[in-house]
């Protein structure tokens, strides 16, 4: 695969990741703060949910090719385990930094904000992680082929 090639895949790779992380992230986030949880608790649920969607989207495509569940889950863990836990651990830490983001309510520009932010910078530093999967044949590539 050419470089140019091998970038386009990583930012594809990482846009699907994305989409998962950032569902199962806001999600957790408007939930967490909706019923009022502590921090630990918020960004654990966020976790969570930013995982259960990303790998869940690989899932349903995989299995829209005919895969068994099972094996549509183990390809999923194999394929975005890396992605996800390095998007959200940056994610999440930008959260941290920013002043008040953490405690912002869902009224708030601040919390807005915060979490598109955190997401774009998550994005950008994904896609070099990605794109060294790729090129070793692992993360995304492992499913590239079946979807």
């Amino acid at each position: 695969m050419s470089n140019r090639g091998l970038t386009a895949a990583a930012i594809q790779a990482t846009l699907h990741c994305l989409t998962g992380c950032a569902i199962g992230e806001v999600l957790g986030m408007v939930i967490a703060t909706a019923m009022g949880l502590g921090n630990i608790t918020s960004i654990a649920l966020a976790i969570v949910l930013a995982f259960a969607f990303g790998l869940g989207l690989t899932v349903r495509s995989l299995r829209r090719t005919g895969i068994a569940f099972r094996r549509a889950l183990s390809l999923a863990f194999a394929s975005d385990s890396i992605s996800i836990a390095v998007m959200e651990a940056v994610d999440n830490a930008f959260i941290l930094l920013v002043p008040g983001a953490i405690a912002a309510g869902l009224g708030e520009g601040l919390f807005w904000w915060s979490l598109a932010a955190s997401l774009a910078v998550a994005f950008v530093v994904t896609v070099p992680v990605n794109r060294a999967l790729i090129a070793r044949g692992r993360g995304h590539a492992v499913v590239h082929a079946l979807h």
